[in-house]
């Protein structure tokens, strides 16, 4: 089993284990009943001493994930799933390197009625048949499309297209500065196995987008959380943190942040980027949600007033019109954008240029007043679901209105056992995403992520009345519980 361990830091090896292989297990990289490799076979792996490991297990045991028999071994807890004959003689025991995956086990894995762990707009609200219209038309009269590789950066004209959406936005750039990828999620990709390798210190905010933090862990770097408040990220906290550790890399969602919901203020934008450029480090500026205010349009991307390259901007369409496109822009500047081509050359050969000209026309011609009409329809979800949550949510639930994007964030009481109430929901068809999952680290987390976009609005009322009412039950029996106890 690989780990990549870090010397030196502030994590003790210890819990750098036990911290990985919870995260493989609340992943789902490890399931249950799979047996863990040996004290003595991990320490050698490992290069530690059988005391180390043993540290590490018996607070993996303490935790509640594995479970621990003399003689017999360590297995991961719960239920013990028997592997399909023949595969357990080798399979068990292949190494690979992924240190968690938490994007595939929450967001793939869940079928249910009310699906509010799933940051995306209801089909119904996306323009998917004129884009189907456009694409059948291609598809008609350019059937050489589909036989024709794309440019490794991405279609001029679409690019040409993109550069004047960014510069409406404040950002002024050529279009050569610009790479189409299949969505922000292989940018991220690109830009981690680019400039990220172990060690390496990447910094970004407690909590943030489980994706990104998959991609980054994966790269054996170190991760370290900035906390933040009603501003976004505390830039002057991560001033003190990177006098300790220089940063490799700043990943920030400053508009609208998943899963929070919160925007980084101009002030702090700017105090971003010149932490950046006095430590010579990247910011990856993830933006998916910009387009989606509900009153006042956000300040302007950290990018628009990025002079030296220090900015890899990340701007996602797809996730706006058409999820399955998978369409999104990277826009850097000399050779950082020059490496991550190379890399997306060596990683797909191109995104497929039939879906790059579907999207095309609609983002040049009716993308404004379609994003318009969206917030219009995305501000009523919201203002529905929070008139619901004032109705329905016990006392000590905690949340705040968000002004623009997907997802409302809520702080549940300290009563509430998040894992239990999580599969208490899904067995009633209910699905959120745990707050946990929005973390670097195995910290537990009293917040959880509920979409309001995701289906029909009168499915969202009934699925969200539906689990605040569990929630109550929930809440009350934990405080029987407990007054029973003292």
């Amino acid at each position: 089993m690989h780990i990549d361990l870090l010397r030196g830091t502030e994590v003790s090896l210890p819990q750098q284990i036990s911290g990985t292989l919870a995260q493989r297990i609340t992943s789902g990289l490890l399931s249950p009943g799979t047996r863990l490799p040996s004290v003595r076979t991990l320490a050698a792996s490992l290069a530690v001493s059988q005391m180390t490991v043993s540290k590490a297990y018996a607070e993996l045991e303490k935790r509640g994930h594995i479970v621990c028999s003399q003689g017999k071994g360590c297995f991961v807890a719960e239920e013990v799933k028997q592997p399909a004959e023949g595969m357990a003689s080798w399979q068990d025991g292949y190494d690979d390197y992924l240190p968690r995956a938490q994007l595939w086990r929450n967001f793939d894995s869940l079928k249910v009625q009310y699906p509010f762990h799933l940051a995306s707009i209801h089909h119904e609200l996306l323009p998917l048949a004129d884009i189907g219209r456009i694409m059948a038309k291609l598809v008609t009269e350019h059937p050489e499309l589909m036989g024709t590789y794309g440019n490794f950066q991405g279609d001029l004209e679409l690019r040409e297209v993109m550069r004047a959406h960014l510069l409406d936005r404040g950002i002024p750039l050529h279009s050569s500065e610009l790479m189409i990828t299949s969505g922000t999620q292989q940018g991220i990709d690109l830009v981690a196995r680019t400039f990220v390798g172990p060690g390496d210190t990447v910094y970004m905010e407690s909590p943030s987008y489980t994706g990104a933090i998959d991609v980054f862990a994966g790269r054996g770097a170190e991760i370290i959380a900035v906390p933040t408040d009603s501003e976004g990220m505390r830039v002057d906290v991560l001033t003190r943190m990177c006098d300790r550790r220089k940063p490799k890399l700043i990943y920030t969602l400053p508009t609208f942040q998943n899963p929070s919901g919160v925007t980084l203020s101009m002030a702090r934008r700017q105090r971003l980027l010149e932490l950046a450029r006095s430590y010579r480090c990247l910011i990856v500026e993830d933006d998916p949600f910009s387009d989606l205010y509900f009153r006042q349009a956000p300040p302007l991307p950290i990018k628009a007033l990025d002079r030296e390259g220090h900015v890899v901007y990340m701007k996602s369409f797809s996730k706006v019109i058409a999820p399955g496109c998978r369409i999104a822009c990277v826009a850097a500047s000399g050779d950082i954008l020059s490496r991550l081509i190379a890399a997306k050359s060596a990683s797909d050969l191109g995104s497929p240029l039939l879906t790059q000209r579907a999207v095309l026309p609609f983002i040049a011609r009716r993308y404004d007043a379609y994003a318009a009409k969206l917030r219009i329809s995305l501000r009523e979800r919201m203002e529905k679901a929070a008139q619901l949550l004032k109705q329905y949510a016990p006392p000590g639930v905690e949340w705040a209105p968000p002004e623009g994007g997907l997802n409302l964030w809520l702080k549940l009481p300290a009563a509430i056992n998040i894992r239990e109430l999580h599969g208490l929901a899904e067995r009633e068809g209910v699905s959120f995403l745990p707050g946990e999952v929005c973390q670097a680290g195995d910290q537990a987390s009293p917040y959880i992520r509920l979409c309001y976009s995701q289906m029909p609005e009168a499915e969202m009322v009934q699925g969200l009345t539906q689990f605040l009412q569990l929630l109550a039950r929930q809440l009350g029996s934990s405080n029987r519980t407990n007054d029973s106890a003292s």
